[in-house]
């Protein structure tokens, strides 16, 4: 899991998808040149819609730092320039110059300064800088950008991906480059900033609800902030596009600040802003509606209800038509995991959202290697990893035990063909599974949800391969398979043994060599996966002591090699399901009111929380979706049904065995 962490340079740096339906305005740009628009005076924008970086390109400290893009265009006038800016300075100039000469001031052809605090102070968005100049077409010129007398630092936000035939960015840092330093090499030559030539139309940023705003900084902590989407193609909604917004309630169509409407029309691949009340806006209004009505939404309380209808709206969007489920939508969360998947399943099937749950299902079927394991994570298409992560065993018991629960829940009329179409994953997973437990019984030493791999077995993976033996168990029954049945079993009455006899003495810490602390996937040895056994109350309450933080959430856990900045929603989730399933509500309503409380101001949960109480990283996480929609489930309708354990050997807590 560290390894989806992105680092910041400097102050709220974020990236975004890129919008492909743009990518036509900007291709000229791209091999150097700038297109006329219809009014031959005019030119149009480059790198326009790309405004923010994985990581901040430049810091611009007034005199001793600034940042510069070069472009040439086809035609002699620009009246604007813009530059996608981030400030956490309120005071100060932003000083714009477009130069021949990058290192030589003496060559501006062109010079305009805006007064930060007039904009509204510390903010981001596009910047738009009247100019006013006539240029030479075909001839190189840079954008200069700099901020003066500032109070803080300023981010110039901008691109780290290929872009072939792209014209380089600079970046002028006395202290660190001595002066100018055009990033035309590796490992800069993919560097460029944002920024536009005369936009207008459809790249006006107000056309896009992205001018420059005060914004606080702590909605600048993370990366995204919502979701638009019409069930073919999804859209991140960034942090500054959700300032001030809200969603239409129950739907995925954005509310504006001045009123209009925005959202992600059928068939199209680019948000569109549109009047309130516009008739292809309120259609997918009352879809979402619609599809919600359609099943049940957990929840005692409206305000858990409407975090409820959130999360499965976010579910339904980050859920692809293929059945791959985006763990978020950004960046290196833009795959599919089957345990972040097979959570989603059980949170779909839990709510009578049977489509979307065997859609996930089947996914992971196609999904699954030839050996019986999968790939840490997919590419969405289907097509494969995206690079050479080390694939990860946990997924074998993740995947039956979302089958299983998935099979409880289940409308009757195609259950059963439906199930045995699922059996042959089924079979490979568990007899995967069951193969790889040593004299112990217990899993080898393997990378799991922390995505960082451990010298011996960790609690995580021996938990939830549990689960799923059990739970291939009963489907072999359910399905006429008692050989199959009767050798998962065995396999998990030895890891359940192995379990108790060399984790349970530790209070079942992350490993069993005792040298990596607790781990809270404690949890996973809880309902709905296993019938808990009857150490674990405690063995739970002490993780959770051991790994709250002041801001109220939990990190993963305690190893003294892992230092964790901030919280993590998916993990203290863990403690409200796990609680709610072992009847201490008391206990999962405190964890359940401290998610609610830490939604961002689209009302979406975040993975994570930063040290000051922000929502940071991506937002919405589906994973914590998944999780508080299973808890609130629990709590308003009782005990999600856990795979039932085998009887022999005898010493089972009470209610776990199946004869």
């Amino acid at each position: 899991m560290t390894e989806r962490e992105e680092s910041l340079m400097g102050f709220a740096a974020r990236r975004t998808r890129r919008r492909p339906t743009l990518v036509a305005a900007v291709l000229s740009l791209l091999t150097g040149t700038l297109v006329a628009t219809a009014t031959p005076a005019r030119a149009v924008a480059g790198y326009d819609r790309q405004p923010i970086a994985t990581n901040a390109l430049f810091l611009i400290n007034a005199s001793d730092h600034a940042g510069a893009q070069e472009f040439v265009t086809s035609e002699g006038r620009v009246e604007t320039v813009s530059a996608y800016l981030t400030s956490n300075a309120s005071t100060g100039t932003f000083h714009a110059q477009i130069r021949t000469e990058v290192a030589d001031e003496s060559t501006t052809v062109a010079d305009s300064r805006l007064d930060i605090a007039e904009l509204g102070g510390s903010g981001t968005g596009w910047v738009e800088f009247p100019v006013d100049a006539e240029l030479t077409a075909d001839t190189k010129y840079y954008l200069v950008v700099e901020a003066e007398d500032a109070a803080g630092k300023v981010v110039w936000n901008g691109w780290k991906g290929a872009l072939a035939g792209a014209l380089p960015s600079w970046n002028y840092d006395v202290p660190y480059w001595g002066g100018w330093k055009a990033y035309d090499t590796d490992p800069w030559a993919t560097t460029h900033l944002a920024f536009a030539i005369d936009p207008s139309g459809a790249q006006a940023c107000a056309a896009t609800n992205t001018c420059y705003k005060s914004v606080p900084p702590g909605e600048l902590v993370a990366y995204t902030a919502g979701l638009l989407g019409n069930g073919r193609t999804t859209a991140a909604i960034t942090p500054l596009e959700a300032h001030g917004a809200t969603y239409v309630p129950d739907s995925n169509v954005l509310r504006l600040p001045n009123g209009d409407w925005r959202y992600l029309p059928a068939g199209a691949t680019e948000p569109r802003t549109v009047p309130a009340g516009d008739p292809g806006a309120a259609a997918q209004i009352a879809e979402s509606q619609d599809w919600l009505a359609s099943g049940s939404v957990p929840g005692e309380t409206l305000e858990e209800r409407a975090a409820a209808k959130r999360a499965l709206l976010s579910l339904r969007l980050l859920t692809q038509p293929n059945g791959a489920m985006a763990a978020a939508w950004h960046g290196a969360w833009s795959y599919s995991w089957p345990r972040d998947s097979s959570v989603a399943a059980v949170a779909f099937a839990r709510t009578g959202h049977d489509e979307e749950a065997y859609r996930i299902l089947d996914y992971n079927r196609r999904t699954q290697r030839p050996d019986g394991t999968w790939e840490a994570r997919t590419k969405l298409d289907g097509s494969g990893p995206p690079d050479g992560r080390h694939w990860q065993l946990d997924a074998n018991g993740w995947v039956p035990w979302s089958i299983w629960e998935w099979y409880q829940a289940a409308p009757g009329a195609h259950r059963a063909e439906l199930t045995r179409d699922l059996y042959p994953t089924v079979r490979k997973a568990a007899d995967y599974a069951a193969a790889s437990l040593d004299e112990r019984g217990l899993p080898p030493a393997a990378p799991d949800y922390w995505e960082i791999p451990t010298s011996t077995p960790n609690i995580s993976t021996s938990a939830i391969l549990l689960s799923g033996l059990n739970a291939s168990a009963d489907l072999a029954r359910v399905t006429g398979h008692p050989q199959d049945a009767e050798r998962w079993r065995a396999a998990a009455a030895r890891l359940a043994d192995g379990i108790e006899e060399h984790f349970a003495p530790l209070g079942y810490q992350r490993t069993v060599d005792g040298k990596h602390g607790r781990d809270s996937a404690v949890t996973f040895l809880a309902p709905p996966y296993n019938t808990a056994p009857d150490d674990l109350a405690v063995a739970m309450d002490d993780t959770y002591a051991a790994l709250l933080r002041p801001n109220g959430g939990v990190v993963p856990g305690d190893d003294p090699g892992q230092k964790w900045r901030n919280t993590w929603t998916p993990e203290t989730a863990f403690f409200a399901l796990a609680w709610a399933g072992t009847g201490e509500d008391d206990k999962a309503d405190r964890v359940v009111d401290w998610l609610l409380a830490h939604r961002n101001v689209l009302g979406e949960l975040p993975e994570q929380i930063d040290a000051a109480g922000n929502p940071a990283s991506v937002v919405p996480l589906g994973w914590t979706d998944s999780l508080l929609v299973l808890t609130l489930d629990q709590l308003d309708g009782g005990p999600i049904p856990v795979p039932p354990a085998p009887c022999d050997p005898p010493g089972r807590p009470e209610g776990a065995c199946h004869d």
